[in-house]
Parts: structure tokens; sequence; C-alpha cells
């Protein structure tokens, strides 16, 4: 099994030498220890700050885009590279920090094992719920958006805005003709399952940012939730290939 990690980074210079080297740490602890290879690839999503400098004179693989495409357009780059070099399954993994890469063997497991299609790293599942949880606020976002999916598809997806996920070969394809670019994790999350894709969530940890800002800092705002939800329920009722 090949599985490459899609970091996506914009303006994370405080973080992303930190969150590779963990990373590579990860790799050499576990090097005999696991059925999988780990490559990595980093999306700097047109940064502004010294980002693709340490990227370059640390010689980490990675592409630059132009121009910043939002987290949507980095993630989907990532996908396009991972389905062109072949990879069996692609794990999104944030570049501030906030992603564990010790809980990234029990994310990919049940794809290796075939038990699913599609696998969500999670917060907060019943009597799983990791030590960091995030604000106040923000759980009862996600316990929002957490009901709108279940109404518009029957399945209870209980950390929704999730970025630490990963997908089998099926799922990379599919991804790299067609990602969402405006709220991607909720509305990705529909369309796998309109898709019947197999979704499984499963306790994983994540820390708060060490530096930088997050790209949902705005997360509870009215406006903010009142478009996150209109997105959900417009892709719920949108039919494949729309």
């Amino acid at each position: 099994m090949r599985i490459l990690l899609i970091i996506p980074a914009y303006n994370e210079e405080e973080t992303i030498l930190k969150t590779i080297r963990s990373v590579e740490q990860f790799k050499e602890v576990h090097k005999n220890d696991y059925s999988y290879t780990i490559d990595y690839v980093v999306i700097n999503d047109g940064s502004t700050d010294k980002t693709q400098v340490i990227l370059n004179e640390h010689q980490i693989n990675s592409i630059h885009l132009v121009m910043n495409l939002g987290i949507g357009g980095a993630v989907q780059t990532g996908y396009r590279y991972a389905e062109k070099n072949k990879y069996d399954i692609a794990v999104q993994f944030d570049g501030d920090g906030q992603h564990d890469i010790r809980s990234l063997d029990a994310v990919v497991q049940p794809i290796i094992k075939q038990q699913a299609d599609f696998v969500i790293g999670s917060r907060f599942l019943p009597n799983e719920k990791t030590a960091f949880q995030t604000t106040f606020m923000r759980r009862v976002g996600i316990r929002i958006l957490s009901f709108l999916i279940y109404l518009s598809s029957g399945k209870k997806i209980y950390d929704v805005t999730s970025g630490y996920r990963a997908c089998n070969r099926e799922i990379i394809a599919y991804f790299a003709k067609k990602y969402p670019t405006s709220y991607p994790e909720p509305e990705s999350t529909v369309h796998l399952l309109k898709k019947k894709f197999t979704i499984k969530e499963v306790a994983a940890n994540m820390r708060e940012r060490s530096g930088g800002q997050s790209s949902i800092r705005a997360f509870t705002s009215v406006r903010y939730m009142f478009e996150v939800s209109l997105a959900i329920l417009v892709s719920s009722f949108m039919r494949e290939g729309d």
C-alpha cells in the first residue's frame, strides 16, 4: 500500500517545517511496523509569507500554486497528484500542526481492511472524544451541520468539518475531477454519501494550531453558518454530474 499525505499550506511559515519533521520522524520510527509506505506533498496555496522559501530551502516535495485557490482548490491539486502517481490511499493532513501524525494508522486501517472507502478522523465520536475539542461555539455549529447532513442523507457524521480524512483509489479519482471549493469538508461528505460510498469515522487526536490563522476563523458567524448550511442542502438535492 502506498499512502500519500496531501498537506495544504497557506502562509504556514511558522508551522510547516515542524509538521514535515513530525511526519519524517513518524516514518522513521514506524518504518518496519506497517504494511504501507508514506509519502507526502505540500500544496503551497499561493502563500505570501516565507512558506515557499522554507519548502524550497529544505527540498520538501511541494507544488507551488501561483495564486491562492482556497482550501478546496489546494486539496484537489493534491488529489490530482495522487491519481497521477497511482497512490492507493490519500490522506488530507493539515500543514498547521493540528493533526496528530500518531493517529494516521487508525485513520487508514479501515481502508486497508476494506471496511470503508472514506474515513474521517473525528474529535466527537460518542465515548471516544479526544482531548482537543475546539471552542464551544464551534462545537455547536458542527452539531448543526451534522444534523443537516443527517436530514439529507440519513447518515450521522459527528465531525463534519474535520480535515483529517483518508480515501481509497476510487475516491481519489472522483475528487481529482470534482471537489467542492467553498466548504469542501461537509459538501464533499454529502457527495460521497449520495454516491453510496462507505464512510467511517474513527477517533483521531488533534491539537490547537501552533501558528498562523485558521481558514475558517469566521466559523461562528451567522453568515458562515447560513452559507455552509445552504451548501449542504443544495448538494443533497443536486443530481450527480451537476
